[in-house]
């Protein structure tokens, strides 16, 4: 989540994946109703190269089944990168790294709201169709 101006990020919670994808996709409606969500900031797991990678077409395609579900802009944010950058803080924090499993998505979650953020996107003045920011290193 981001503070009310939009200037940070703050992990809130890690959702733990279902085999439904339905009621994933229900308890991301649930939070964002609860939380008074404006706009849906999704990692985008492109290739290091840019290309589109098989996950990336997964999680585009849910991101787009989220958007009709919550009627909210979803904004599509290159996540290369992130998972290590986030082992990376933790480790530098004093983690130890059999901790880091437990925390590493939340920070990468973090790490890519507050580069979506830092971008000057600002989710309330964005439209509703899933956008791919990282489309320009295709």
């Amino acid at each position: 989540m981001s503070d009310a101006l939009g200037l940070t990020a703050q992990p809130v919670l890690t959702l733990e994946r279902r085999h439904n994808r339905r009621e994933d996709l229900r308890s991301l409606a649930r939070l964002c109703r609860r939380f008074g969500v404006v706009g849906i900031v999704v990692g985008n797991p492109v290739h290091l190269s840019g290309e589109m990678s098989p996950q990336a077409a997964r999680t585009q395609a849910f991101a787009a089944e989220l958007g009709k579900l919550t009627g909210l802009p979803i904004h599509l944010c290159d996540e290369r990168l992130t998972t290590r950058e986030a082992h990376q803080i933790l480790y530098e924090a004093g983690h130890a790294r059999q901790e880091h499993r437990r925390v590493v998505d939340q920070v990468a979650a973090t790490l890519i709201l507050q580069a979506f953020l830092e971008q000057g996107s600002g989710v309330s003045d964005q439209g509703s169709e899933v956008r791919d920011q990282g489309s320009e290193n295709r």
